[in-house]
């Protein structure tokens, strides 16, 4: 047994745990399915397709976004969202790496 991390985390697991922590919410899970590949969206197109308010899809949009899983930008008025591919390739590659060196 590796008594290591008994405590806390190693650094480059920190990212994985916020994104384990964002897409542990179903809402924040179903709001990630609704994008197309390369598609952007803002909170207003989620919102209107979604059971929660805009203000419910705004709040789950910050959680996504701070855990990288959601990439953004603000353009005039509106934020535009899309999913950060590469960061969550890379996240979860270092998961699969895990798991395949344990075997």
């Amino acid at each position: 047994m590796k008594s290591d991390y008994t405590r806390t985390l190693p650094p480059e697991w920190k990212p994985m745990s916020r994104v384990f922590a964002a897409l542990g919410d179903e809402h924040r899970q179903r709001i990630l399915l609704l994008f197309d590949k390369g598609e952007r969206l803002n909170v207003g197109q989620i919102a209107e397709v979604s059971t929660l308010t805009r203000s419910t899809v705004s709040h789950h949009l910050k959680i996504l976004r701070e855990a990288e899983v959601l990439a953004s930008e603000k353009i005039g008025k509106e934020v535009w969202f899309w999913i950060n591919r590469p960061f969550i390739e890379e996240t979860l590659g270092s998961v699969l790496e895990y798991v395949r060196n344990q075997t």
